[in-house]
């Protein structure tokens, strides 16, 4: 494979994915970050070769075969775009979108493009028990897949003042604006990928329960979670969150077949639970199993040092291999897939705001779904010169952090007198 140059924008996250891609023997040359100290750091751990700049356009015309967008949540689409015409390889972090005008906007644009690819660096399918069920989805012994479930579920300590300097460390940053339905791929992606489904439409519902007590905190969003519904392509349905915050920690997938059905265990491990009936059971199989995959993977001692249980590794290796092969990404990391899921995200929380209303999902291969959403501008973060976001970012409209727990958060997370 051919030796590629790698440059990374936002180094916070985009380090971490950076270590996979120098372990897959590329080399990075150029880091871009607003946040002088972790430009600094990064520099320092990968060493005086590496470009360093504070402006995107700067860096963007530094030599590279490929970018990883690792920059804000909601931010991708702008970035992605100018490497598209400077004919970069785009590999990006989160949502692909954060309106839908964008999502028409990042479509046109890759129209457009000769020999880029681009990848959805949505790593969590490639996690062991997720790579399982893809396993078993692809023999076809569940039957018909009719149902699956999805849930990234990563309650935080309120009080917990180090993790909010590292992810949310000042009051008008993205995760603070963060409405439960947008932090989506998580949830949503390990099911499309093992069932082959998208999303055609969606529903979704918000249980209201914000953090309470004079703990610092700077968040707009007192919902706990969003249960959103997915009608499928092929018939099928889907139940996921965002990020959710209910409960104690895991991430739990579930798929469901006429024939059978597979899950992973909540308990943080990696075992699998496959269930057939008794009449509906393949030869030689148990009608109940408990068991722990395995990768049987040629690179599983890199997987085993990476980071998400190993899923940050595979995630890059199939970016490169597509890039190798001159291809597009499988379902669901291509770049329709990628607006399919914003699209969930975005649209799921109009549901939510509007009691659950069903938002068919547009096919942005199409110029008909385009011109329906090309001026879309609605959003709930801020905007880029700090005018009020468009639409609530909470089921509680007009909720905010007490005064108490903002000025305990400017206390204690920024250091403010």
């Amino acid at each position: 494979m051919k030796k590629y140059k790698i440059g990374v924008f936002g180094v916070g996250r985009g380090l971490d994915i950076a270590r996979n891609f120098m372990l897959l023997n590329c080399d990075i040359v150029a880091l871009c970050d607003f946040h002088e100290g972790r430009l600094a750091k990064a520099v320092q751990e990968l060493g005086d070769n590496v470009a360093a700049y504070d402006n995107f356009d700067d860096f963007i015309n530094h030599e590279m075969d490929a970018c990883i967008l690792a920059n804000y949540f909601h931010e991708h689409a702008p970035y992605a775009i100018k490497c598209f015409e400077r004919g970069i390889h785009v590999f990006s972090e989160c949502i692909s979108n954060g309106t839908m005008a964008e999502g028409v906007e990042l479509v046109r644009a890759f129209e457009k493009t000769k020999n880029v690819t681009y990848m959805l660096a949505e790593n969590y399918p490639q996690m062991i028990f997720n790579r399982e069920m893809q396993r078993i989805c692809a023999t076809g012994s569940l039957g018909k897949i009719l149902y699956a479930e999805g849930e990234y579920n990563h309650p935080a300590d309120a009080r917990d003042i180090e993790f909010k300097k590292i992810y949310n460390y000042f009051p008008e940053h993205w995760r603070n604006y963060l409405g439960r339905t947008y932090y989506i791929t998580h949830s949503l992606g390990p099911v499309m990928r093992a069932t082959g489904a998208t999303p055609k439409s969606v529903s979704a519902l918000c249980a209201f329960a914000p953090v309470e007590g004079n703990v610092p905190n700077a968040s707009r969003v007192g919902d706990r979670a969003a249960i959103i519904t997915t009608q499928n392509d092929d018939g099928s349905i889907f139940r996921v969150t965002g990020c959710a915050a209910f409960g104690a920690h895991h991430n739990a997938y579930r798929i469901c077949g006429t024939e059978g059905q597979i899950e992973n265990l909540r308990d943080n491990s990696s075992r699998i639970l496959l269930r057939y009936n008794n009449w509906t059971k393949p030869e030689n199989a148990k009608e109940c199993d408990i068991y722990s995959p395995e990768w049987h993977d040629k690179d599983e001692e890199f997987i085993k040092t990476s980071g998400h249980g190993g899923a940050d590794y595979i995630t890059a290796r199939m970016f490169l291999e597509a890039i190798e092969e001159n291809r597009q990404p499988e379902h669901p990391f291509d770049i329709h897939s990628a607006v399919a899921m914003s699209s969930v995200a975005i649209l799921g929380h109009r549901s939510m705001l509007e009691g659950g209303k069903p938002y068919a999902i547009p096919d942005f291969r199409t110029e008909e779904a385009r011109k329906q959403y090309e001026n879309d501008r609605l959003t709930i973060f801020l905007k880029d010169d700090g005018s009020a976001p468009d639409l609530p970012c909470c089921s509680v409209n007009d909720f905010a952090p007490t005064e108490t727990q903002l000025k305990l958060f400017k206390e204690l997370v920024m250091g403010e007198k």
